[in-house]
């Protein structure tokens, strides 16, 4: 064997794992980061469309209230003493939210 033959067959066998740590990186990066992303804005817009008149929420920028109004993009919300602002729906933190109904629920 010639060192061109040598050299040809081990740079096709190279080729194929020199590409395979790359699908690697991508697989795990979509397991561990773009999936779970995923799953969270799916929960999220769930949790918005099952929001309701008096449901109290946390606003990603920290305002407690009350909703009192819901149209098809905002949310009325009392934020006390008779204030009342309006958000846009994707303003409510899902975790803060569903953290506080769960604590102002009765316990059976």
């Amino acid at each position: 064997m010639t060192t061109t033959t040598i050299l040809l067959q081990a740079g096709g066998s190279a080729g194929i794992m020199g590409f395979l740590p790359m699908v690697l990186i991508i697989v795990v990066f979509y397991f561990f980061m773009i999936r779970p992303q995923m799953k969270k804005a799916k929960d999220h817009k769930k949790y918005i469309e099952e929001l309701k008149v008096n449901d109290k929420v946390v606003t990603t920028a920290g305002i407690h209230g009350r909703i009192v109004e819901i149209s098809e993009t905002t949310f009325l919300v009392d934020v006390g003493s008779g204030i009342k602002i309006r958000f846009d729906k994707s303003a409510i933190a899902l975790d803060a939210s569903k953290a506080q109904n769960a604590a102002a629920a009765p316990k059976a």
